[in-house]
């Protein structure tokens, strides 16, 4: 099989079992993983290389583009503390947890293990985010568990940059304490002025194919641009997408966001299935190559290190809830998470398309690379599979579920952005102006959080009437194709803007 024939194998199966994640609630990366360690192991799939720097910018770059456009500013200055503990602290701590166990057990250089602890240390919030989404809970948990995602890469990348500078040189220097020093702050400045200057070309590429392919575009140049000046790429990226996001205006376009939405959710979709499918191949490369007495140590080894990013987070998480608990009794503002709520933070560590990424980076001739990619492997699998399956029956034994309170807030929110349409309106005596007023008084006074049953189904029988006639004008040959196309759109929106919740929405699994 070619790596094309394998990968649309791998699409057709992970398309297979999504349905199956979806209906038992479980968290599709880890789904992806055992699909893609199946389809690796397959007799005659290829053997792809992978050129290092390419595979960070490839894979990483979206996902962080997507992520940190969503992520508010606002949130980040507020929970900046647990941001920090998490996506700093925890990050230096399982590296060094990382770093024992490579020296009481396998020797491996210290290099190479601060290496193999930056790549396993960043949890990556794609499988929490997918059981989240079903069973919301509270939005600090919610917040901190996807912030701490974007800002964990960096430490984590910044560590894995410079253990391979200092490798590749053979020990510190000014040159490379300068380049780590001023890799930080260089990279949220370039991404700061990515991000301004993209907002001044969006405007120009609205409602076009050509603002999405620019999206992309900027995504990967701001990562590789931060590369090739030896800044850090992913605050570079992460800076220009809150700033791009920050710049934004009430009157940007919505068919634009609408668009960029579907695509950008398919596109990273799509990039957990090739990364998963490449480490795959890499496995299967790795076990055959290995004989017996290696792939135990290996497997000895992965299971230590498995246990210790796992109970590090754990320690952490209770850790830190003492002390948040300890300054909130002497007068601080910061509240601490429940008890419960802590547990599940120090459970939801999976490790995922970042873990799978750097490992792809390393270079070939890197020390122990074979044992440091399996180990790599092996963690995302496990914690996939032991922490992702649990993580469900775990908000529902602790209790943490809030899917009744999210509600109350969305019908909240629609009523209080009613009243300012109606605010808004106040004064306006035309017919038509009534009109719209009665809309927005009838949601300020229902108690449901859409239309009435009733009028939802004279609405859609309204519609289906106009699909019918308008099927009738295209085979008439009355209208044309691109006509057809421009009034199909229109009942689209039309047939959206009526449906339940759960109808309007793309399930991200």
């Amino acid at each position: 099989m070619t790596f094309f024939e394998t990968l649309v194998a791998l699409l057709a199966v992970a398309i297979l079992l999504l349905q199956v994640t979806r209906r038992m609630q479980l968290p599709y990366p880890g789904i992806l993983a055992a699909a893609g360690v199946a389809v690796g192991m397959f007799p005659g799939a290829p053997d792809i290389p992978i050129d290092p720097p390419t595979a960070l910018a490839l894979f990483i770059a979206p996902v962080l583009v997507d992520a940190a456009y969503d992520f508010p500013l606002g949130t980040a200055r507020r929970l900046w503390m647990p941001l920090f503990v998490y996506a700093v602290v925890a990050v230096l701590v399982t590296t060094g947890v990382v770093v024992a166990i490579s020296a009481l057990t396998v020797g491996l250089p210290i290099a190479v293990a601060i290496t193999l602890g930056a790549i396993v240390a960043p949890p990556d919030a794609a499988a929490a985010t997918a059981v989240l989404s079903r069973l919301p809970v509270d939005r600090r948990v919610d917040a901190l568990l996807k912030g701490e995602s974007l800002f964990n890469d960096a430490t984590a990348l910044l560590l894995f940059s410079a253990a391979l500078t200092i490798h590749a040189r053979g020990g510190f220097d000014l040159d490379t304490i300068a380049r780590i020093t001023f890799a930080a702050p260089g990279g949220i400045l370039l991404g700061i002025a990515i991000g301004f200057l993209v907002s001044r070309l969006r405007p120009v590429t609205d409602n076009s194919v050509g603002g999405t392919l620019l999206q992309f575009v900027y995504a990967f140049a701001t990562w590789l641009i931060a590369e090739h000046l030896h800044l850090s790429a992913v605050l570079a990226t992460v800076a220009s997408a809150m700033t791009i996001a920050t710049l934004s205006t009430v009157g940007d376009s919505p068919r634009m966001r609408v668009h960029s939405f579907a695509v950008w959710t398919t596109v990273v979709f799509l990039l957990n299935v090739v990364a998963f499918l490449l480490m795959g191949l890499q496995a299967r490369r790795i076990l055959g190559e290995m004989s017996s007495n290696e792939l135990q140590r290996a497997l000895a080894f992965a299971s230590l290190i498995i246990i210790g990013v796992i109970a590090s987070r754990l320690l952490i998480a209770a850790f830190f809830h003492a002390v948040i608990g300890y300054r909130h009794r002497r007068g601080s503002v910061l509240v601490p998470f429940e008890r419960n709520e802590t547990l599940l933070v120090g459970w939801a560590g999976m490790r995922g398309l970042v873990t799978l990424a750097t490992a792809f980076a390393l270079p070939a001739n890197f020390p122990e690379r074979d044992l440091v990619v399996l180990t790599a492997f092996f963690v995302v699998l496990a914690t996939l599979v032991i922490q992702g399956v649990t993580l469900a029956p775990m908000i529902r034994l602790l209790g943490l579920g809030r899917e009744e309170k999210v509600r109350q807030e969305i019908h909240w929110a629609r009523k209080s952005m009613a009243k300012a349409a109606l605010l808004r309106l106040e004064g306006e005596v035309a017919g038509e102006a009534e009109a719209v007023r009665a809309v927005y008084r009838d949601i300020c006074e229902s108690d449901h959080d859409s239309p009435s049953a009733l009028r939802r189904e004279w609405s859609l029988n309204a519609i289906m009437a106009q699909r019918q006639r308008l099927d009738e004008l295209r085979e008439a040959d009355l209208i044309g194709p691109t006509q057809y196309l421009e009034l199909q759109e229109d009942l689209d929106w039309k047939q959206l803007s009526i449906v339940s919740e759960n109808e309007k929405r793309i399930d991200e699994s």
